[in-house]
Parts: structure tokens; sequence; C-alpha cells
């Protein structure tokens, strides 16, 4: 159970790093409410986070946490923000996402 609890920790992560990236640009009442959505999604990470590490390892859920974050947070960049997906961006975030298999796994 505590595994989904980091999931959905991590996937908030990547929800807070979206809202920040909608806020760009924005003035007045559509940049509070994504800054509102920033902190909403903020606090679900940290708490979830820190009620998953009470019966996971701290070495391995810190890792997985920022690792689903990264990833997702280049993903979001790519298919939301249009960043650049280049061969070199696909190749690292897949040794990423090794990483984070291989840290679940020992």
């Amino acid at each position: 159970m505590n595994w989904l609890i980091l999931i959905v920790a991590g996937l908030c992560e990547v929800g807070f790093t979206f809202c920040l990236g909608k806020m760009k640009g924005l003035d007045g009442m559509p940049y509070y409410l994504w800054g509102a959505g920033f902190v909403v999604f903020t606090l679900l990470s940290m708490g979830l986070l820190t009620k998953a590490t009470q019966t996971l390892p701290l070495g391995t859920a810190y890792p997985v946490w920022t690792g689903i974050g990264a990833v997702g947070t280049v993903l979001v960049g790519i298919f939301f923000f249009h960043e650049p997906a280049t061969l070199a961006r696909l190749f690292f975030i897949t040794t990423l996402i090794i990483s984070i298999i291989g840290l679940k796994m020992v």
C-alpha cells in the first residue's frame, strides 16, 4: 500500500510542476488559481511522501519519488509545453526509469 502512496506522491509532484508551468506569463486571477493548485499539489505530495516513508526506507522512497517527479515533469514539458523531445533527453529519461525500477528491485 505504501508503494501506491509513494507513486501518488510522485504524481502530485508532477501536478505541482505542471501548475508552476501554467503560471508562467500569467497575472491576475488565473495566476492565483494555478498558484493555489501548486500549493495543494505540493502539500499533498509532501504529506504522502511523509506517510510512505513511515514504512519504506528513506534511501529508496526519496529517489523513487523524485524520479517519478522528474520523469513526469519531462513528459509534461514535452506533451503540454512543447519542449523538445530530443534523442538525448529520451535516452536519459529511459535510464532514469531503469534506475527507479532497479531501486525498487533491490
